[in-house]
């Protein structure tokens, strides 16, 4: 049930189709099954207990009746304390393994180091010969320079199938057109709310960033190719990331024009005037 609840939320933070794909009422049904899971362990621990406590009493009840001595087995946990854990001899018998090195009263024991210790050590030799027999004698993987250089191949390769589909890749700060087709705006607004919304507010207010919707501008001017320019290369310096590498070219131009539309709608609670006033040619 753990698994599946942390499955829901994973694909949550994916896609807004992952969110319609499964309602508020699965939600709380799984996380009311996997409270009832929980409370039921619970409850089965707090019961194997007591009927252990009383297998035990029984025990030595008739342990008593016959006349013996009742000696309680090692628990699973005793058990494997001393074959796995640490294999530590009993305090009893101690001077079994009690060395000739005496210093000022205090003795050294001859103890043997914790079984899961030299289990994990034996791992790791395990794992370093696999990975230098895969990684560097056979190369059956590639080293991390080598994904690297693969992964921007593939890059190049599907930006040119873009460019050559003429997918939006071919937009950049110099032809970019400032746009108010209702659709392309819709999807800007969609990317802004996503990303910018954070540092900007809903409505273009400014928050952490500056206000989008007045004629003055920090970083450069207001011009779509400026807005494009900005939303590309960020000013890292300043706090804002280059988007580049998480939005496509159509989407930084579709969010520019937004952004663009929105200049001059005074939303309530716009922060003040910053950077120099833009005037368009």
């Amino acid at each position: 049930m753990l698994m599946m609840l942390l499955t829901t939320a994973a694909s949550f933070g994916q896609t807004e189709s992952a969110v319609e794909a499964v309602p508020f009422e699965m939600i709380v049904v799984l996380g009311f099954a996997f409270v009832v899971v929980i409370v039921v362990l619970m409850v089965a621990v707090m019961m194997l207990r007591v009927l252990k406590t009383m297998v035990r009493d029984q025990a030595i009840r008739r342990a008593e009746e016959a006349g013996e001595v009742f000696v309680e087995e090692a628990g699973i946990w005793e058990k494997l304390d001393k074959k796995i854990l640490t294999q530590a001899v009993p305090l009893e018998d101690e001077q079994s393994i009690v060395l000739d090195h005496d210093y000022d009263g205090i003795k050294e024991l001859d103890n043997h180091l914790p079984p899961w210790w030299k289990y994990m050590f034996y791992l790791t030799v395990v794992f370093a010969v696999v990975y230098v027999s895969i990684y560097h004698v056979f190369d059956t993987m590639p080293l991390q320079a080598q994904e690297y250089e693969n992964e921007m191949a593939l890059a190049e390769a599907q930006k040119s199938s873009l460019i050559a589909e003429g997918g939006g890749a071919s937009i950049d700060e110099n032809n970019v057109v400032y746009s108010t087709d209702e659709a392309i705006l819709a999807n800007g607004a969609k990317v802004y709310t996503m990303n910018c919304a954070p540092c900007h507010k809903a409505n273009g207010e400014g928050g952490i960033g500056p206000n989008l919707t007045d004629e003055y501008w920090v970083n450069n001017g207001g011009s779509i190719n400026d807005i494009f320019t900005a939303v590309k290369y960020g000013f890292p310096s300043k706090g804002m990331i280059s988007w580049e590498p998480l939005l496509s070219a159509q989407q930084m131009s579709d969010v520019s024009s937004f952004v663009k539309s929105i200049n001059g709608s005074n939303p309530a609670n716009a922060k003040a005037a910053q950077g120099e006033l833009y005037v368009e040619d």
